[in-house]
């Protein structure tokens, strides 16, 4: 559907809600129905803001797919006639898109109607937390559209949506996406028993600002990143706030962070999108679909798609030792079979079985693997990667949009490394025993110096596959650097394209260089 149009319906739905509302003319002695009808709407507008993050942060061709198949960590082989979808997953890991490729087109498009249907609770007299909510959610569509293309379409509440939106770009955009978050904190609620992870808080929005300050410089000059004093401080600051709260520590298992119960087991998650039949919310889930439906094998359990795999360069990244690298996990291994993080080798079922692939060759994961696969074993080709423990628990969960995983967004270990980041570029002492201590705690031997280049490596140990990692490969200048699959590449790829279809309705945008 047009964006447009996907617009149009979300008012519709807006409007038609509260104009159904029954309620009489006064409830109690305190509220009419215009206040009582305008409550409702409000509310019910940033849920509908909140759900959808899903299309753009969950979904597998997405914003994961964008930062994820474009690095040196994610492939999707095409298998035979498998996975082929018209070259598009391989045009990602090749650096070989263009204006009409439609993940790039999609994304965009999504995180636009996410920063609509934000925008839109701001047209309805919403409390002052309630709109601080909606422009967390806002910022942080603008930041992964800023981050991808370089310029935000961007429209204020009550703005005429039949002229075209004014675009923000680069340092400007980065400059208002931060006064924006700093200007909502003290609106926002704190993080609580009572206000979980997948509610915008004040520490969510304060990994964000972290973000956007250590990004900045990414912003303005994607191809020479700069990183200033005052930003790194900045950082450090925000980071020591959400530290001395006392609210997060680093979790005993590190699959505890993403497993089917992530939002009462995991001590880490600032920031999540719920899934499944949730706890008050209920919003829609998709939890089997990004998370381990695309990589494991038809004949695994759960049975997946055979697709996603990572690289034996990206691999071997990972001491035998870290926990990070996976093994079996309690509620799906003994269920299953099935262990998670990497797969790599003969795969087994819960009664110890050597299972077969569909050709009937033992499902050995390999190390070697090609972008096209071809042959008998081409089923078996790849390591694969299993970052959220599968959902045995919830009825269906496995292999539906019932999974119970919440999708992880921003968490603690990302404050602790941001930080050392910081003062590792500022020259200041005390990064290396940050990444230690969580290396430590990872079951990873600690390091003896800690350099830029080794700092990336541990960023990709302790985030892969959440949908940080173009991101990160571009503030480390690494983005365009040549590494396996990806033979060459053009500093143009730095940016997407802007999709052809905006281009033609929106005036205020133009192409990227290169495009």
């Amino acid at each position: 559907m047009h964006l447009y149009k996907k617009i149009a319906c979300l008012l519709l739905v807006g409007y038609g809600f509260a104009s159904c509302s029954k309620l009489d003319e006064k409830l109690g002695s305190t509220i009419t129905k215009d206040q009582a009808d305008s409550v409702i709407k409000v509310s019910s507008l940033l849920k509908s803001a909140y759900d959808a993050l899903q299309l753009p942060y969950q979904d597998q061709g997405n914003v994961w797919a964008l930062q994820e198949m474009t690095s040196d960590e994610a492939v999707a082989p095409t298998r035979g006639g498998d996975w082929d979808d018209n070259g598009a997953w391989r045009a990602l890991k090749t650096h070989s898109w263009n204006g009409e490729q439609t993940n790039i087109a999609g994304t965009f498009s999504n995180l636009l109607l996410l920063q609509f249907s934000a925008t839109n609770v701001l047209n309805f007299n919403p409390t002052a937390r309630q709109a601080a909510e909606a422009r967390f959610l806002r910022a942080l569509s603008m930041y992964s559209v800023l981050e991808g293309w370089g310029q935000v379409p961007f429209r204020e509440p009550g703005a005429n949506l039949l002229e075209a939106p004014e675009v923000k770009k680069g340092a400007a955009a980065a400059d208002f996406i931060i006064a924006e978050l700093t200007a909502i904190i003290p609106d926002l609620p704190e993080r609580s028993a009572t206000i979980p992870a997948f509610v915008a808080s004040k520490d969510a929005a304060k990994t964000l600002l972290m973000k956007c300050f250590l990004q900045r410089g990414a912003f303005a000059t994607p191809a020479a990143p700069t990183f200033a004093a005052t930003d790194l401080q900045q950082v450090v600051t925000l980071a020591d706030q959400i530290i001395t709260s006392n609210r997060y520590s680093i979790a005993t298992n590190y699959f505890d962070n993403f497993t089917q119960n992530n939002n009462v087991l995991s001590t880490e998650n600032i920031f999540t999108q719920e899934n499944g039949p949730g706890l008050s919310t209920v919003r829609p889930g998709n939890a089997a679909f990004c998370h381990w439906a695309p990589t494991l094998h038809y004949f695994q359990t759960p049975g997946g798609w055979n697709g996603f795999a990572t690289v034996s360069d990206f691999y071997d990244k990972f001491e035998a030792v870290d926990s990070r690298r996976g093994g079996p996990y309690t509620g799906v291994t003994n269920l299953t079979g099935t262990n998670v993080g990497f797969l790599v080798g003969q795969q087994y079922n819960k009664d110890g079985v050597a299972l077969k692939d569909r050709n009937g060759n033992n499902l050995i994961f390999t190390r070697e693997l090609n972008l096209q696969e071809s042959g008998n074993d081409l089923e078996v080709k790849g390591i694969r990667v299993v970052k959220y423990p599968p959902d045995m628990i919830t009825p269906g969960g496995s292999n539906s949009n019932n999974g119970n995983n919440d999708y992880v967004i921003l968490r603690y270990a990302d404050v602790l490394l941001m930080k050392a980041e910081a003062l590792l570029r500022s020259n200041a002492a005390g990064a290396l025993p940050i990444v230690n201590d969580l290396r430590v705690k990872r079951k990873a031997t600690p390091l003896a110096t800690l350099t830029l280049d080794i700092m990336l490596d541990e960023r990709g140990r302790e985030f892969y596959w959440e949908g940080w990692r173009r991101h990160d490969l571009i503030r480390f200048n690494k983005y365009l650097a040549i590494w396996q699959l990806k033979p060459a590449d053009d500093p143009k790829n730095l940016l997407f394209p802007i999709p052809v279809n905006d281009l033609a309705v929106n005036p205020n945008l133009s192409q990227n260089p290169g495009y």
